[in-house]
């Protein structure tokens, strides 16, 4: 390897980051979101710069955003061997070995930066981190205490430093080291939790509860989390009733969350190293909320070092994962949540839609279908696996897990609507009119003038070529709330089209086609009625259009048809409806 120095190596990078890293900037989506795979000759093209260390840096700057968290750390531990006194290169080395969960491996390289930077904040946390993890707890306080207090250290620090002190038994000065975030209304609620974790784990129970009620007071204080861990101190001092009263309040205001077990008696802090757990999940929900997801992930990946059996970092790293497209390492975090947890039942449920989107459906459905013999009470869980099974066009199989879940309704609710109206599209797709007629009906007695029920119903009638005044006003109707839903303005266009007002339906699907420019049908309709007005040419362009859009064949059939013989009209009453599926699939929940 050819050996550069920071100066030698930072003079080299000066004339290559302008070319390659702008050309590795071009696979990237601006918004950071969906990434354009990598191409690789642009790492290979790094990689022949003539120097390897150089090659290794840029190799693994542009994994770091591709967020291929296998090969970003690997290329900049090779870059980090030929400059090893590189401050920016060991902070960047450190960072993304923690982001892929090599925490050990990073401690080491942080440790070697803060010999040049004795100030770098989250190194310092990450060998405290490490410290605890390995029981000294001196040495953890010590690296804290260092640190200027402000940024990340205004509350990171008397956190960290609280649950050291505790480590060592010391109850009291930990609570000191604490007291400071009780001056700062932005840190208040900290004080108050962690205040009730640490007398409640020094068996002070007076103490600990009257921090868990300033806990669950505070405003957004009623948490899953802080709710757990008051239950549990509620049945463990033997007051049920009072942990009765904090799962009903938290119910209240969370209906959709999965139950949390009522007669909870484990500590969810059971030592000073949950403690320490405790505060970098804390830290990772802040700094996912700041959108600093590669940070939060760090925090959660040392909350889970530290605690690795704690399921809402199991869930928040999971999260964090998916959010980054690494979904199979989602998948195995979302796994890993036991089965006892008030998480465990969404966990199952990401895992499924993980499955799905990674093209695995037969393990998406086998996870729903164990999920929802696991919880029969739950109905979402067979109504997502109609769900995922009517992606798939799966028609009867989607139906027969709607029944299922219909069956299981106890009486008419208002938010049932959906579900007849998914299964009323899979029985309509499924060539069962009849059944799926009364879904669509029975959506609308539950949900009135709900637009995309308005506009399937309605777009089904115009194409059967039935109930067509009901239809056209039921359209009209979905159009006045969404107005701008190109494919509801379609649908009028379409209905219009049907009745005979071709101009009209021209100025509505040209409308629907500013709309939603790349839908093969939209276009296939709007060549349709051009050719109806005498506008033959540009007819002939939207057909041709619609064509590169990929349409269903059914539709590709009917337009090269109609590219050869031009458009017979009127058209027949009853025109097949196969082509207009995604017309009206469009606005599936």
């Amino acid at each position: 390897m050819v050996m550069l120095g920071k100066t030698g190596l930072r003079r080299l990078l000066a004339g290559a980051l302008v070319g390659v890293l702008s050309a590795c900037s071009s696979g990237l989506s601006s918004d950071g979101g969906t990434l354009v795979p990598p191409d690789q000759s642009t790492v290979s093209s790094a990689m022949r710069l003539g120097a390897s260390d150089a090659g290794n840096y840029l190799a693994g700057r542009f994994a770091q955003e591709q967020h291929d968290l296998d090969k970003a750390p690997d290329y900049l531990l090779r870059a980090l061997a030929g400059d090893p006194e590189n401050a920016e290169l060991l902070q960047r080395t450190y960072l993304s070995l923690a982001v892929a969960g090599r925490l050990d491996q990073a401690a080491e390289i942080a440790k070697r930066l803060l010999q040049f930077d004795d100030e770098a904040a989250i190194a310092a946390i990450l060998v405290a981190e490490q410290a605890a993890k390995a029981g000294k707890w001196s040495e953890a306080e010590k690296l804290m205490a260092g640190l200027p207090k402000r940024g990340l250290n205004s509350f990171m620090t008397p956190l960290i430093v609280a649950w050291a002190r505790m480590g060592e038994g010391k109850p009291d000065a930990a609570l000191e080291a604490l007291a400071p975030l009780s001056q700062n209304s932005s840190f208040a609620a900290l004080h108050d939790f962690h205040a009730a974790l640490i007398n409640d784990l020094a068996d002070r129970r007076k103490a600990a509860e009257q921090f868990y009620l300033a806990t669950l007071a505070g405003n957004g204080g009623l948490t899953l989390r802080t709710a757990e861990t008051a239950i549990s101190f509620y049945n463990r001092v033997g007051q049920p009733d009072k942990a009765r009263e904090v799962l009903a309040r938290y119910q209240e205001n969370h209906p959709e969350t999965g139950g949390i077990n009522p007669g909870l008696t484990r500590r969810p802090v059971a030592s000073a190293r949950d403690g320490m757990a405790e505060v970098m999940f804390g830290a990772a929900g802040s700094l996912r909320q700041s959108n600093a997801t590669e940070l939060a992930l760090v925090f959660g990946r040392m909350a889970l070092d530290l605690q690795p059996d704690f399921s809402l970092a199991q869930v928040t790293v999971a999260d964090l994962l998916q959010s980054l497209g690494q979904l199979p390492a989602a998948n195995e975090m979302f796994k890993a949540v036991s089965s006892d947890s008030p998480v465990y039942w969404s966990s199952r449920l990401r895992l499924a839609a993980n499955l799905d989107d990674l093209g695995e459906v037969d393990a998406a459905v086998k996870t729903l279908e164990g999920l929802a013999a696991e919880f029969p009470e739950r109905q979402d869980t067979l109504v997502t696996l109609g769900d995922v099974l009517r992606r798939h066009k799966r028609w009867p199989e989607a139906i027969a897990a709607y029944d299922r879940a219909i069956a299981s309704f106890q009486q008419p609710e208002r938010d049932q609507w959906v579900v007849y109206y998914a299964r009323g599209i899979a029985l309509e797709r499924d060539k069962q009119w009849v059944r799926a007629e009364s879904d669509f009906l029975k959506a609308l007695e539950l949900e009135p003038d709900e637009p995309h029920v308005l506009n399937y119903l309605g777009y089904s009638w115009i194409e059967q070529g039935t109930n067509l005044d009901e239809a056209k006003r039921m359209i009209e109707k979905a159009v006045e709330q969404r107005p701008t839903d190109g494919y509801i303005v379609d649908s009028l266009g379409w209905a219009l089209f049907r009745a005979g007002d071709y101009n009209n339906a021209v100025e509505a699907l040209e409308r629907a086609v500013e709309l939603h420019p790349d839908d093969a049908t939209i276009n296939d309709h709007l060549g349709d009625a051009l050719w109806s007005v005498g506008r033959q040419d540009e007819a002939r362009f939207q057909w041709q259009r619609a064509l590169v859009f990929d349409p269903e064949p059914e539709l590709k059939t009917e337009i090269e048809n109609k590219l050869k013989a031009g458009l017979q009209l009127p058209l027949p009453a009853a025109a097949p409806a196969a082509p207009t599926a995604k017309n009206k699939n469009a606005a599936v929940r």
